[in-house]
Order: C-alpha cells, then structure tokens, then sequence
C-alpha cells in the first residue's frame, strides 16, 4: 500500500485572491491523488470562503497539529509574497520542509511560479518534479547583562533598529569578537543572501548570490565615517551592542515577524544557522535571470554568445 502523500498549502487569509487560489490548488492536489494539509487558521478561513463544489474538497482537507505532524509533510506549496513565504518558513522551521511559491504578490523573489501557474506547478509536484535547495538561515540571541533572554532566527535578515522616531540608536559593531565601530543610526540590519534583495537592499546592501556563503551588515542612516556595508565570513559571530548613552530603546525584528525590545546594554548576537530553509525549486536557470526577471531590469542591445535564445 502506498503511504499517502501530504502537502501543505499556506496563503494569506485575509486576502481573498489567495482564499481563491488556495481552494484551486487544493483541488488539483486532490486530483492528483494527494492530500491538502492547512494549519487551523488557514482552514477555518478556506472553509468559510468556500462555496459550492469547494465545500467538499475542503472536507478532505487535513488539519495541521490535529489531523497531520510537521514530520509527515512531503511539502510546502506557498501561495503569495515573499512575505507569505516566510510565514510558512515559521511554520515548518522545525521540520524543514521544503516550500513551494507560487507567486500572488508583486516582486515575489522567493517564488517558483506565477497564479495562472497553479495548475502545472501541481502537476510538476505530483510528478515529484523538482529539486530542493537550501539557503543560509541566522541564529539570533538577545543578551542583558551576560544573560540570555530572547532567542529567534531569520531566513532574510536580523534588523536592530531604533523604537522611536526622533530618537537615534547609539551602537557598536563586533566582529569575531573584536570591535569594528561605534556611531549613532537608525539600525543595523544583518541579512543572509537570500536577504540581499529584501531589506537589506533597499537600505543599499550589495545582491548577494545564493550560492555565495556569507553574512551581509548593512548600517541604516549612520553618522559615521566609516559606515559601510560589509560581506562577512559566514562562520563569524557578529554581535551589536545598544549602547547605555543611546537616547531611546532598539526594537529587534527577525524577518519582519519576530521581535523584541532592546534596552540599553541589550547585546544582540548572530551566528550562521546550522539549520537552513529548504526551497523546492522548478527551474535551474542562472540567479541573474531571476534578478533580471523580477526587478525588470534592462538588457535589450546585449549580444552575448547565447543571446539569440532570449
């Protein structure tokens, strides 16, 4: 007998493009004989949308925690942004699942395909049709006065950033334990490269390959001399201190969904997780194609050695 396939879908519930997209691709998965599987936030907002034929196939969906282990999940098929990518990340962080976009958002950098792909991307996952890679993910410690009291991760970036407006956070960088500056700023945002095009990009950080093994640290409207943004060994610690003459309070955020507040003489610490995010991936083209891709850039007039296949 043959055991029975689980993929979990995860969308944004309060939108009801993705409510729509979420009950289309729950059919097709069970067409193709395998198992829709939503955590019970998704599935009471699914069922409550759904409507007509809908309502049976939500019926044969699986509950995550109730009805499904993390452990038992063969996939993660994201319906969205970036955004809702990282949300599914939360979700199967211990299992590590590898997830599946199909994008719903705008840019969608994380994502493999595009929502009037719905239905060939199940087929690709039903045929088992793609290949799993992983991406660098940061451990993240919070400590005051040499103890520990808070502790997250991040698959994009570690942002330390100031809790008021017209206040400036006062910090020191370290690296590998030894002190690299101190200034005044809006933050601190430490990325991985797979958040080289998040965050950390919009505050002027370098794009980062995936494929490159390293940490990013870009300051945030520093008043400094030397407030550059820095590509680091990926086995160093790099920690920054708020330091006790900062005029307001730093607020810690890991992906834009965890935080904490950060006192004066909050020390923050980020170290290379060894646990990564796993992406299922249905192409292998080169990441300049998905840069080119998704941020439209301009290449018209390049003749290359390959250019007359584009």
């Amino acid at each position: 007998m043959t055991a029975k396939r689980l993929v979990l879908l995860v969308s944004h519930t309060a939108r009801e493009e993705a409510i729509v997209a979420t009950l289309e691709s729950a059919a097709a998965l069970l067409a193709a004989d395998i198992t829709p599987v939503m955590t019970g936030e998704q599935l009471s907002a699914t069922r409550e949308f759904a409507t007509g034929a809908a309502v049976k196939t939500m019926e044969k969906v699986l509950e995550l925690g109730a009805d499904v282990s993390e452990s038992e999940l063969e996939l993660a098929v994201v319906l969205g942004g970036d955004g809702t990518i990282l949300k599914a990340a939360e979700i199967v962080r211990e299992s590590q699942t590898p997830l599946l976009g199909i994008n719903l958002g705008h840019v969608g950098f994380l994502a493999e395909s595009e929502k009037n792909e719905i239905g060939s991307t199940i087929e690709r996952v039903a045929k088992r049709d793609y290949i799993v890679k992983e991406r660098l993910t940061l451990d993240v410690t919070v400590l005051l006065e040499g103890k520990e009291v808070y502790r997250s991760w991040a698959l994009n970036e570690a942002a330390v950033e100031k809790s008021a407006r017209e206040k400036m956070l006062e910090v020191v960088v370290e690296i590998d334990s030894r002190p690299l500056s101190s200034f005044g700023c809006d933050g601190i945002v430490i990325s991985t490269p797979t958040g080289s095009t998040a965050y950390a990009f919009s505050a002027g950080g370098p794009v980062v390959w995936p494929s490159v093994d390293a940490l990013l640290l870009v300051p945030l409207s520093a008043h400094a001399l030397f407030a550059r943004p820095l590509v680091i060994n990926p086995s160093s610690l790099i920690a920054v201190e708020v330091l006790q003459r900062s005029s307001g309070n730093g607020v810690l955020w890991c992906d834009g969904r965890r935080s904490t507040e950060l006192p004066a003489g909050a020390r923050v610490e980020v170290r290379k997780s060894a646990k990564p995010v796993k992406l299922a991936r249905l192409r292998q083209g080169p990441f300049t194609n998905r840069l080119v891709k998704k941020f439209s850039l301009p290449v018209e007039g390049w003749r290359g050695p390959d250019s007359k296949k584009d």
